[in-house]
C-alpha cells in the first residue's frame, strides 16, 4: 500500500518535466530568425575602348576591353576580312589590350563572353573604325642594321614631305645606347628631316639602337605616317682628320694619335667659289671613281679617283697627280683637297662614313646647307633649341 502512494507521487513531477521540455522547445523554434535569401550576383560589365560606333579611331591609339564583376572567358577583335588582331589578356583575365598598330580605314568588331561569379555571361560585342587619312608619309633611315660608323656619325630620319607635328614625331622616336650619351634631335631641311647628334663625338665602340614608331602616327595637315623604322649599328674606333688650308697638311689622328701627315692643296683662296670650307665636316660616302661636274668653271664628267665625300656642297678627298707640285705648298683646287694617287688610296682605304673631318685656316665657314651631315656645324645651344620638345 505504501509502495503506491510512493509511485502515485512521481508522476505528476516527471509529466511536469515532459511538459515544460516541450513548452522550451517551442518557444526556441519561434524565437529563431529565417535566413534571407542570398542577392544574385551582379552581370559582369563589359567597357570597350574606343566604344561602339566609335569612327576615326587613329591606328595606334589604346584598344582594349575591360570588365568589371566579372573575367573575361574570351575575347577577339576582327577586322573585315575576319583576320583576328594580336592581343593580350591581363593576368587577372578583366581586361584586353592590342599589342599591334591597326590598319587605316578598317572596321573592327569585338567578340567573346565576360562571365561572373555564378557563370552567368555577358557578350562582348560593338565595333568601330579607324581613320582614312588624306596622305600618308614615308620616312626613310640613314643608318643601317650592323653598319659600323665614325664617331661623327649623325642619325637622320627623312620624310617625303614636311612635317608638321614634329613634337609627337620626337616623342615617337628613341635612341638607345650601351654608354652613356648625351644627344638631342633637331628639325633641319625645311622640317623634312630631323637628325639625332650627340652633344661631342660619339664614344669608340658604342652600340646604338634607333626606334621610329612612325606607322599610324599623326603628322598633321592630314597625313598620318606610313612605316615604322628600326636600326641596329656600332661606332667603331676614333678617326679625325685635321686639316689646315695655310698650313697645306691633312694630319689623320687614330684613337688620340697621329697615324699621317700629307701634304695636300685645297681650294684656290681668293675665290669664294672654289674656296674649301672651314669646320667639321663628315664623311659622307666613298668612291673608287667619281665623275666631278661643275659647269660654272665649265668640267663635267671630269673623272677622278679614291673620292671620299666629306661635305653635301662637292667637297672630296681625291687624287689629284696634276696637282703634285702644290700639295703642301698652295691651294689651286676647285674645293676639293687634293692629295697625291698613294696617299689619296690611302686615306681612301682609311676613311669610314660618319668620319668627322675639321678643317681649319680657311676665309669661309662650312654653313648648314640644310644640314646634309653638317649637324656638327652648329653649336649645342643652337641644336637643341632646333627639337620641337625644347620650344
Amino acid at each position: 500500500m505504501s509502495g503506491n502512494k510512493t509511485l502515485s507521487r512521481r508522476r505528476p513531477v516527471a509529466l511536469l518535466i515532459a511538459m515544460l521540455l516541450a513548452l522550451t522547445a517551442c518557444t526556441g523554434e519561434a524565437g529563431q530568425e529565417p535566413q534571407p535569401t542570398p542577392e544574385p550576383a551582379p552581370p559582369a560589365k563589359v567597357s570597350l575602348q574606343p566604344g561602339d560606333g566609335t569612327a576615326e579611331v587613329k591606328p595606334r591609339d589604346d584598344v582594349a576591353v575591360t570588365v568589371r564583376d566579372g573575367t573575361l572567358t574570351d575575347v577577339a577583335l576582327t577586322n573585315g576580312q575576319g583576320k583576328q588582331v594580336k592581343g593580350e589578356l591581363a593576368e587577372d583575365s578583366r581586361s584586353w589590350r592590342v599589342t599591334e598598330p591597326l590598319g587605316y580605314g578598317k572596321t573592327y568588331t569585338w567578340s567573346g563572353t565576360a562571365t561572373n561569379s555564378e557563370g552567368r555571361t555577358t557578350p562582348v560585342e560593338g565595333s568601330f573604325r579607324t581613320v582614312a587619312p588624306a596622305r600618308t608619309l614615308g620616312a626613310s633611315m640613314n643608318v643601317g642594321d650592323g653598319q659600323t660608323y665614325g664617331i661623327a656619325m649623325p642619325i637622320s630620319i627623312t620624310f617625303d614631305a614636311p612635317v608638321r607635328n614634329k613634337a609627337a614625331v620626337e616623342r615617337a622616336l628613341s635612341v638607345e645606347t650601351s654608354t652613356d650619351v648625351e644627344g638631342s634631335w633637331a628639325w633641319l631641311e625645311l622640317d623634312t628631316a630631323v637628325h639625332w647628334r650627340p652633344k661631342e663625338y660619339w664614344p669608340p665602340g658604342t652600340d646604338v639602337s634607333v626606334k621610329a614608331d612612325l606607322y599610324g602616327l599623326d603628322l598633321g595637315d592630314g597625313a598620318y605616317g606610313e612605316n615604322d623604322l628600326t636600326s641596329e649599328f656600332s661606332i667603331g674606333r676614333s678617326q679625325i682628320v685635321r686639316a689646315n688650308t695655310q698650313t697645306h697638311r691633312m694630319k689623320v689622328f687614330v684613337d688620340g694619335k697621329q697615324t699621317a701627315d700629307y701634304p695636300a692643296s685645297f681650294g684656290l683662296d681668293s675665290d669664294p667659289g672654289r674656296v674649301t670650307r672651314s669646320g667639321t665636316h663628315v664623311v659622307m660616302s666613298k668612291h673608287p671613281t667619281y665623275f666631278m661636274n661643275n659647269p660654272a668653271y665649265d668640267y663635267e664628267d671630269f673623272e677622278v679617283n679614291w673620292a671620299v665625300r666629306i661635305s653635301n656642297n662637292g667637297e672630296f678627298t681625291h687624287s689629284a697627280p696634276w696637282s703634285i707640285g702644290d700639295q703642301g705648298y698652295t691651294n689651286v683646287s676647285h674645293g676639293c683637297v687634293n692629295l697625291s694617287p698613294e696617299n689619296a688610296l690611302e686615306y681612301y682605304e682609311l676613311a669610314q662614313t660618319g668620319d668627322p673631318f675639321e678643317i681649319s685656316g680657311s676665309s669661309q665657314p662650312l654653313g648648314p646647307r640644310d644640314g646634309n651631315y653638317h649637324d656638327w656645324t652648329y653649336s649645342w645651344g643652337e641644336w637643341t633649341s632646333m627639337s620641337a620638345l625644347q620650344r
